[in-house]
């Protein structure tokens, strides 16, 4: 009660957040009581890195079912991020939503250790390599799917809401704190890139000898914990209202135009459409968006007709209505152009999660057939995606502190770091050369390979993939950073953890899309009586995939293409800028 009324009584302080944000009160926050809180979330790397041996150890399936079942439940995990990202825009905010998620995840992650440990398996001792279980009930399975979805629920769903909420943490108002939101993406994506470490290490290793019971447990553990972190902070966060419904707004939109099809827009432009007043903004705790003139036709639902001016009332508290399918305000319309002008650089930043797959899979595959031993100990394959991991963190880590600073005294330029459209096209572009460098790499595995095509295994080292996995994690830390920095920055005050949960979306299309590819790059390479095995064959010697990078290549510099022509044409959001101690008095009015 203390702390309520030192903040009622700050209401004239000007060290508050001028973006809208309030404390867990309703108050327009004080950035001296906001505070953020980074969760490292090991549990769900755990399961995702091992989840095709499991099910090929486990559940005795094949290569085909167990890679159909990890790519599927991949892309459900991304796709899970938007119906978060929609329930905590619209209904239940950013940090209920992932407090109501991360309890869903949870529980998944208890089931999957429990049902693992009674049932999966049997008999005792099995789930090595090479030492698969019996086979498994229908119940069982189900048991395990139910598991292993209910956590991808629970990750997905949390996700998007879950860096919307830390992103709110800082005031885009405040020159400073914009600063540190743009690394607070940075070292979000840092936190996830490590936690993958320690499962692709650690994790794995205890995976690999069978005890996948212990390794579960350890996910469970860690994500209690994470949960706990999340929660200490709880009267500190800066928090946003949600605004409801995105959908039914945007169909207003679409509604009230058609409607006024026939009418001609306005001279004056935007001075004669229709928006609520300051203080009503204020009062809603969402900022205004000014006028812009791409899409004009959406326009026509804020022009204000005679009838019109009927549906519009006035309550006691002075705060305006109208029948928003009649006519929408310009900031309701402004938020329907934001999302078709993203949608654009979403579809071209679809293409670097098409390469990262191919790195989960494909490069995995080409490894497993180099030669593995260095010095007395065999690398398996999948490992090799620790240099990713690697070479991402220490990327991370060193772009603003060294390699940025040392491009400024080499170019003699201004100190000023690339923008996130800027560091898109860079990963972008950093994608094209990957493909390249892992079919160069190809062609040297087939040169090398031992003895005749018949025989698949080569005798180039294993590390020489270590480039590509480098690239490749070097185009991700630029695209995957600086494509949740520009949907946060680029959606309404309403609509943050949709934009990241569109931007993660991409992660889930690049993995149907990469499927997509191979599926029909197969079907047109092969042959139905099997003498053209096509380029990826299951004996590489038989095929062509460095013919397949290739191809990959010249997709990602085309899509390149695209992006800088989409990014040259991109009209930035543009807020109204907001009276947050006037906001202070309107709330403390009411």
């Amino acid at each position: 009660m203390e702390e309520e009324e030192g903040i009622r009584d700050n209401k004239n302080n000007k060290n508050i957040t001028k973006d809208g944000s309030v404390d867990c009160y309703g108050k327009p926050a004080l950035k001296e009581t906001s505070v953020n809180q980074g969760l490292v979330i090991l549990g769900f790397s755990g399961v995702e890195v091992n989840l095709v041996v499991f099910s090929k150890s486990v559940l005795r399936y094949s290569h085909a079912e167990a890679a159909h079942t990890f790519t599927t439940w991949m892309g459900t995990v991304y796709l899970f991020s938007l119906i978060g990202a929609f329930l905590s825009d619209s209904y239940l905010g950013r940090y209920l939503t992932c407090l109501i998620f991360q309890v869903i995840y949870i529980i998944g992650l208890i089931a999957l250790s429990l049902s693992t440990h009674i049932f999966l398996l049997t008999p005792q001792g099995c789930g090595k390599i090479g030492e698969p279980c019996e086979a498994h009930k229908p119940f069982q399975i189900a048991l395990f799917y139910t598991s292993i979805y209910l956590i991808a629920l629970g990750n997905g769903a949390a996700e998007a809401a879950l860096a919307a909420f830390g992103a709110d943490q800082f005031d885009e108002e405040d020159p400073k704190e914009r600063q540190s939101k743009a690394s607070f993406f940075t070292y979000f994506y840092l936190a996830l890139n490590l936690g993958a470490l320690a499962a692709e290490t650690i994790l794995v290793y205890i995976e690999d000898m069978g005890q996948w019971v212990l390794a579960f447990r350890i996910c469970t553990l860690s994500s209690i914990v994470a949960y706990g972190f999340l929660l200490s902070g709880n009267l500190r966060y800066r928090r946003f209202k949600p605004c409801g419904n995105p959908i039914s707004r945007f169909s207003q939109v679409i509604v009230a135009s058609f409607r006024k099809f026939n009418l001609k827009m306005p001279l004056n432009g935007d001075q004669e459409l229709y928006e609520v007043d300051l203080k009503e903004s204020e009062r809603n705790g969402m900022r205004r968006i000014l006028h812009s003139n791409g899409f004009k036709f959406l326009d026509r639902a804020a022009i204000i007709m005679t009838e019109d001016m009927k549906l519009i009332t006035t309550t006691t508290e002075g705060k305006s209505t109208q029948n928003p399918w009649h006519v929408c305000t310009v900031t309701q319309v402004e938020e329907v152009k934001c999302v078709l002008r993203l949608l654009p650089i979403w579809l071209c930043t679809i293409f670097s999660s098409v390469v990262f797959v191919q790195m989960l899979s494909l490069f995995i595959e080409q490894g497993a057939v180099m030669n593995r031993r260095v010095f007395s100990f065999d690398i398996p394959p999948a490992s090799m995606t620790v240099f990713d991991f690697i070479f991402t963190s220490l990327f991370i880590i060193l772009y603003e502190r060294l390699v940025f600073p040392l491009h400024v005294k080499v170019t003699k330029r201004e100190p000023k770091l690339p923008s996130a459209l800027e560091r898109i096209g860079i990963g972008l572009a950093i994608a094209s050369l990957a493909m390249l460098v892992a079919g160069f790499v190809e062609q040297q595995r087939r040169k090398f390979a031992i003895g005749s095509l018949e025989q698949e295994t080569s005798s180039l080292s294993i590390l020489w993939q270590i480039p590509q996995y480098f690239l490749v994690g070097a185009s991700d830390a630029f695209v995957y950073v600086a494509r949740m920095e520009f949907f946060a920055s680029q959606a309404p005050d309403g609509l943050k953890s949709l934009g990241i949960g569109l931007s993660l979306s991409a992660s889930a299309m690049g993995s149907y899309g990469a499927s997509a590819i191979l599926s029909i790059v197969m079907r047109i390479t092969s042959s139905s009586d099997g003498k053209k095995p096509g380029w990826v064959p299951p004996n590489l010697n038989d095929g062509h995939l460095d013919w397949f990078y290739f191809l990959s290549a010249a997709l990602a510099a085309l899509n390149f293409g695209l992006f800088v022509v989409c990014a040259k044409h991109y009209k930035p959001i543009s807020f109204e800028k907001r009276d947050r101690e006037t906001e202070m008095r309107v709330l403390d009015s009411t």
